[in-house]
């Protein structure tokens, strides 16, 4: 990598820290880029990265810094789940309970507990993943039976648009399911329900003002994806 690649990435994630309130966490979001650029980040301080193929993410962590956390984004299908397990922090898109369940039994064969986060579909798209507002309490209960994982929060996409109102209306929806799962979970559970993961390179901002604790950015980080 050149050095204005180096300044580059360097730069602009200096800039998305830099616009992100202090309580908003930043995943950099490194898939279908190669290990090189996720080392600059790296290098620049970024210690979070997001993947979304497990078999991508199986192959560059191995190449990395051991202390990189890293979080599955992408929708995981059951059978990529003992890949996964082993290598991630956090799994933001759990979004049915036959996964939850599977994540579960790998967790177990691996004797940890798993931090996740429930998928929550509140995109005007039927392509989006998750579950809806009215499954959500369902899944929370689910999640909250199961010894091998550790309920962390939500995650949310917004619907696909220019339309701002729409999008703050979708992170709007999934703060107030957040609130309202938080509010009706024991002491002890409530202290560790503490991310909300919503908004990207094109919406982190609605994201933030509407309560998101995480955003997803790759583009404005890294670039175009190859």
């Amino acid at each position: 990598m050149t050095d204005s690649r180096m300044e580059s990435i360097s730069s602009r994630l200096n800039a998305v820290v830099a616009s992100l309130p202090p309580q908003v966490a930043l995943v950099a979001v490194s898939k279908f880029h190669p290990a090189e650029a996720i080392r600059e980040a790296y290098d620049a301080g970024q210690r979070i990265f997001g993947e979304s193929r497990a078999q991508e993410l199986a192959a560059k962590a191995p190449l990395l810094p051991a202390d990189i956390r890293w979080h599955f984004i992408g929708h995981l299908q059951t059978n990529k789940v003992a890949v996964v397990v082993p290598l991630v922090d956090l799994i933001h898109s759990v979004d049915s309970l036959r996964l939850l369940r599977a994540i579960d039994r790998e967790a177990a064969r691996h004797g940890k507990r798993q931090d996740i986060l429930l998928q929550l579909h509140v995109a005007e798209e039927e392509t989006k993943f998750g579950f809806a507002v009215d499954e959500i309490a369902d899944a929370v209960s689910e999640a909250s039976s199961l010894e091998n994982v550790s309920l962390r929060g939500l995650m949310a996409m917004a619907t696909n648009t220019d339309d701002t109102a729409r999008i703050r209306a979708d992170f709007l929806t999934a703060k107030a399911a957040f609130d309202s799962v938080k509010g009706g979970l024991s002491a002890d559970s409530r202290s560790q329900f503490d991310i909300l993961s919503m908004g990207m390179s094109h919406d982190r901002d609605i994201a933030a003002e509407c309560g998101s604790t995480m955003v997803r950015v790759g583009t404005d980080i890294f670039g175009i994806r190859n």
